[in-house]
């Protein structure tokens, strides 16, 4: 039987699509037959779970633990079917998790800017006219200088 015993992030890198949950010496321990064994970075050394889906990636991925001379590999495959693992390494990257009102949310912000930056436009346009109507010729170049430039 395996159970995990420890789980830390050496540290944690995301970009937009995954959370890297990466780890080094004293920081990944399991006990297997009643043995502590420690995690060593000779084979796969980060977890890679998927933002939107929260599922761990890198199921290929081998891990060695050592417990003096002995050394057992263990599959992600292996460690994402113990719930002591999956729970630790959820509460460790839950608050990197996208959710869906996440996305929407930033959605709505762009789309309104977009909004924004349009209604913008078309009010430098209109002050435009109305410097013409009044034939005030340096507000004219400076708001069609203005207009050009964004």
């Amino acid at each position: 039987m395996v159970t995990v015993k420890m789980l830390k992030p050496y540290y944690i890198k995301t970009d937009h699509e995954y959370v890297r949950i990466v780890l080094a010496y004293q920081y990944f321990s399991v006990v297997i037959r009643d043995k502590d064994y420690q995690f060593i970075p000779i084979e796969a050394n980060e977890i890679r779970i998927n933002r939107k889906t929260q599922k761990v990636e890198n199921v290929e991925a081998k891990f060695a633990f050592q417990n003096g001379k002995d050394v057992v590999y263990l599959t992600m495959a292996k460690l994402i079917t113990l719930p002591d693992f999956l729970q630790q390494l959820h509460s460790i990257a839950s608050t990197y998790y996208i959710n869906e009102a996440q996305e929407s949310s930033k959605e709505q912000n762009i789309e309104s800017a977009i909004i924004i930056e349009e209604l913008e436009k078309l009010n430098v346009k209109r002050l435009i006219d109305k410097a013409l109507d009044e034939h005030d010729e340096a507000a004219f170049y400076q708001l069609t200088k203005y207009l050009s430039n964004h």
